[in-house]
C-alpha cells in the first residue's frame, strides 16, 4: 500500500489533525486501494479520515466520509462482516476513538449523529441514534441520547436515557442536574446509584461517609430545581464546608443568590470565583446582570474585557456584551441576546435579556415570548416576574394574573411571589384589598423586603390613608439606609402639602445617593494623577467660592470635565454644583439634567429638570418636567410646589 495507515493512527493519537485529513486524502485516493476489492478495507480508510475531519471540526464532509464508510460496510460479505461485529465487542465508541483495525456500524452511527448534534441538527442526530440497539448503546451514547431527546422535548424519554447514564456511573454530574431540572425527585436520583450496570465492571455505590456528599449533591440540584432556594443554598453551605473553595459549588450558590435577589451576596461569591479561576466562563453573564444592577460599569466594562479574551464563542459572552451595551444602544444589545440563544438554544439569561430588552423597546407581546422561552427551559422567579410586566405592558390583566399565581403554586415560600400576585392585583382599582393582603403576607414571610413595604406604601397614599404610609416607611427607615424610601416619604409629604418634610427627605435621600456614589468612585479618583487630581480640587473650591456669583460656572464645568475625562463618567456632587451654578442659565440645566438622568436614577433627574421652574422663562419646560414625573410614578404630584417653594437653598 502507497500510505501506510498506522502513520494515519499515528498522527491522530498525536492530535496532528490537519496532517492526518491530508494524509487520509491520499489513502482513500490511492490507485492501489481503487483497484482492491474488499469494501472492508475501503471502508476502514473512511473512517479514518472520517476522524480526522470529525476532529478538524468539519463536520460536513466528516458526515459525508462516515456515510461512505457505511455504504461500504453494507456490501461486506456476511461472514466478513460477523467476524467485525464480534471482533469489536469490547471498543470505545466515542467519536475521538481513532484506533481502528475494523468496523463497528454503531460507533459510526454514532460519530455521524455527534456531528449532527454539534450542528445543531437534531432531528437528523436522533435518526441516526435511534438507528442503534438500546443494548448496543454506551455511556456516551446514552449521554447524548438524553440530550438529543431533552432538545427535542420528548421529556419521559430524555428521563429514561439518562437514568440508565447513572446507572453505567453515577458519576455523570450533567446527568443529575439534567434529572433535576426534568423534575425527577432525590430519591428516585439516590435509588439509581444501587443499580450501577455490571457492564461497567463496577461495584455498586456504597452509602459510607465517602460517598454521601454526592447524595447531597443531588438533594442540592433537586431543591434549586424546585424553586426551594434556601433549602439548596443550605446544602450547598455544606458541601462548600466539605470541599472548601470548590469553583464549581460557589458558582451555583452564587447564581441561586442572584436569582432570589440576593445581589450583594451573589456578587461576592462570584468575585470570590475570579479570584480562584479569573478564566472561568459558566455563570458570568449572570454576574454581569448583577454589576449592572448595582450601577459598577468599570468591573463591567473589565469582566467583557477578560471574558472576550477567554472564549468568544460562549454564549454567555453574548449576553455580557448585551448587558454592557443596553445602555448605549438597545437594538445593539437586543442582537447580542439574540445570537447567544443561536448558538445555545437552551442559555436561559439569554431569554431573560432579550424579553427584558424588548419590554424596554415597548414591544412586550415579543417580550412574552423570550420570557415564555426561558420559564419553558426552567421556571424560576425571573421568567415570572418578565411575563407579569409584559403582561401588564400590554393591559393583559388576566394573563398577568395567571403567570403570578403559577410563580406563587411553584414558590409557596416566596414573598417576591406573593408581592408580584399583588402588584396583579393593584394594577387596577377593584383589586386594591386584594393587593394589600397580599403584600402583608409577603412581609410576614419576609419582613425585610423593601420592594413589598414601598408597595404597601403605594397603595396607602392612593387610598389616602398617608398616615399608614408614613408609619410603616418610618419603621424600615430605621433598619434600612436607602434613598428609595426618604424618596417614597418625601412623596408622601409633599401630597400632604407637608413641603418641609418632603424637601428634608428628598434632601436625605439626594446624600444618601451621593455618599453611595463617591465610595464606588473612591478607587477610580485613587487612580488620577496627582498633578490632574489638584488641578480637580483647584477648580471645585473655587467654584464653591464663587458659587454665589455667576462666576461659578466657568470652574465647574472645568473641574466637570477634567473629573468625566479622568473617571469615564461625572460626578453627582459636580453636577450638583453645576446646577446651582448655572441657576441662571436655563439651558446649561437642561444639558446637565442629561447627564443626570444618564446612570443616576429617575427621580434625580426629574428632581434637577423641576429647578427649572425657579426661570420663569422656562416655565412651560418645568411644567412639562413635572408630568413626566407624575407619569413615571416616581416623584409626587405636588413635588414642584416643594422645589418651588424659597426654602429650597443647597442640597443637604
Amino acid at each position: 500500500m502507497d500510505v501506510p495507515k498506522d502513520q494515519i493512527t499515528a498522527l491522530l493519537d498525536h492530535e496532528l489533525y490537519n496532517s492526518a485529513q491530508i494524509l487520509g486524502s491520499f489513502l482513500v485516493s490511492s490507485a492501489t486501494v481503487s483497484l482492491e476489492t474488499s469494501p472492508q478495507l475501503k471502508a476502514e480508510n473512511q473512517i479514518l479520515l472520517g476522524d480526522a475531519l470529525f476532529r478538524e471540526r468539519e463536520f460536513r464532509r466528516a458526515i459525508h466520509t462516515y456515510k461512505q464508510a457505511l455504504h461500504y460496510y453494507k456490501i461486506i460479505p456476511k461472514q466478513s462482516s460477523t467476524t467485525s461485529r464480534s471482533s469489536l465487542s469490547n471498543r470505545s465508541s466515542s467519536p475521538n476513538s481513532f484506533n481502528i483495525s475494523a468496523i463497528n456500524e454503531n460507533e459510526v452511527k454514532f460519530k455521524i449523529a455527534s456531528c449532527h448534534a454539534t450542528l445543531n441538527e437534531t432531528r437528523a442526530a436522533l435518526v441516526e441514534m435511534e438507528g442503534i440497539p438500546s443494548k448496543a448503546r454506551t455511556l456516551q451514547m446514552s449521554l447524548l441520547m438524553a440530550k438529543l431527546y431533552r432538545s427535542s422535548r420528548h421529556t419521559r424519554l430524555a428521563i429514561s436515557c439518562y437514568k440508565e447514564c447513572l446507572r453505567h456511573c453515577p458519576f455523570v454530574i450533567e446527568a443529575i442536574i439534567a434529572l433535576a431540572e426534568l423534575g425527577v425527585a432525590a430519591k428516585d436520583v439516590i435509588s439509581l446509584f444501587s443499580q450501577v450496570s455490571n457492564r461497567s465492571g463496577r461495584a455498586p455505590l456504597d452509602h459510607t461517609d465517602s460517598t454521601r456528599w454526592l447524595q447531597r449533591y443531588v438533594e442540592a440540584q433537586c431543591c434549586i430545581a424546585s424553586n426551594d432556594y434556601k433549602g439548596g443554598l443550605e446544602l450547598f453551605g455544606e458541601l462548600l464546608q466539605r470541599f472548601p473553595n470548590n469553583v464549581h459549588i460557589l458558582l451555583e450558590i452564587a447564581r441561586a443568590e442572584a436569582i432570589i435577589g440576593k445581589n450583594d451576596e451573589a456578587i461576592m461569591n462570584f468575585e470570590k470565583v475570579r479570584s480562584i479561576d479569573p478564566y472561568v466562563v459558566t455563570y458570568m453573564d449572570e454576574y454581569a446582570m448583577l454589576l449592572k444592577t448595582k450601577g459598577d460599569f468599570s468591573k463591567l466594562n473589565k469582566l467583557v474585557h477578560d471574558l472576550l479574551s477567554i472564549d468568544p464563542t460562549r454564549p454567555e459572552i453574548f449576553v455580557a456584551l448585551s448587558v454592557l451595551w443596553e445602555k448605549k444602544d438597545e437594538i445593539g444589545a437586543l442582537s447580542y441576546a439574540e445570537k447567544s440563544i443561536r448558538i445555545d438554544e437552551r442559555h436561559i439569561p439569554g431569554y431573560i435579556m432579550k424579553g427584558t430588552l424588548l419590554l424596554s423597546l415597548k414591544r412586550p407581546e415579543a417580550a412574552v415570548i423570550a420570557f415564555r422561552g426561558a420559564q419553558e427551559l426552567r421556571a424560576d422567579l425571573r421568567s415570572y416576574q418578565g411575563l407579569v410586566h409584559s403582561y401588564l405592558a400590554f393591559s393583559k390583566i388576566k394573563e398577568a394574573l395567571h403567570a403570578a399565581r403559577e410563580a406563587m403554586k411553584a414558590m409557596p415560600q416566596s414573598a417576591k411571589a406573593l408581592k408580584l400576585v399583588g402588584d396583579v392585583h393593584a394594577s387596577n382599582s377593584g383589586g386594591r384589598e386584594k393587593a394589600k393582603k397580599f403584600y402583608e403576607s409577603a412581609l410576614r414571610l419576609e419582613p425585610g423586603y423593601l420592594g413589598a413595604a414601598l408597595a404597601l406604601a403605594e397603595l396607602h397614599v392612593i387610598e389616602g390613608r398617608n398616615g399608614d404610609a408614613v408609619s410603616l416607611l418610618e419603621r424600615y427607615l430605621k433598619d434600612w439606609a436607602d434613598d428609595s424610601l426618604h424618596v417614597k416619604l418625601a412623596q408622601v409629604f409633599a401630597a400632604t402639602n407637608m413641603l418641609q418634610e418632603a424637601l428634608s427627605h428628598y434632601q436625605a435621600a439626594l446624600r444618601e445617593w451621593i455618599q453611595m456614589h463617591l465610595k464606588k468612585m473612591k478607587k477610580t479618583r485613587l487612580r488620577i494623577p496627582m498633578e490632574t487630581k489638584k488641578r480637580l480640587i483647584f477648580y471645585k473650591s473655587k467654584a464653591k467660592e464663587d458659587l454665589a456669583m455667576d462666576r461659578a460656572r466657568i470652574p465647574a464645568i472645568r473641574a466637570f470635565k477634567l473629573h468625566r475625562t479622568e473617571n469615564q463618567g461625572g460626578s453627582v456632587e459636580l453636577i450638583c454644583l453645576m446646577v446651582y451654578a448655572m441657576k441662571r442659565r436655563s439651558a446649561s440645566i437642561w444639558q446637565m439634567t442629561k447627564q443626570a438622568k444618564r446612570g443616576k436614577g429617575e427621580w434625580l433627574h426629574h428632581y434637577f429638570r423641576t429647578v427649572h421652574a425657579d426661570d420663569n422663562e422656562r416655565y412651560k419646560n418645568a411644567r412639562v418636567c413635572r408630568q413626566s414625573a407624575i407619569n413615571t410614578g416616581r416623584v409626587g404630584m405636588t413635588v414642584k410646589k416643594a422645589l418651588r417653594c424659597k426654602r429650597l437653598e443647597t442640597f443637604g
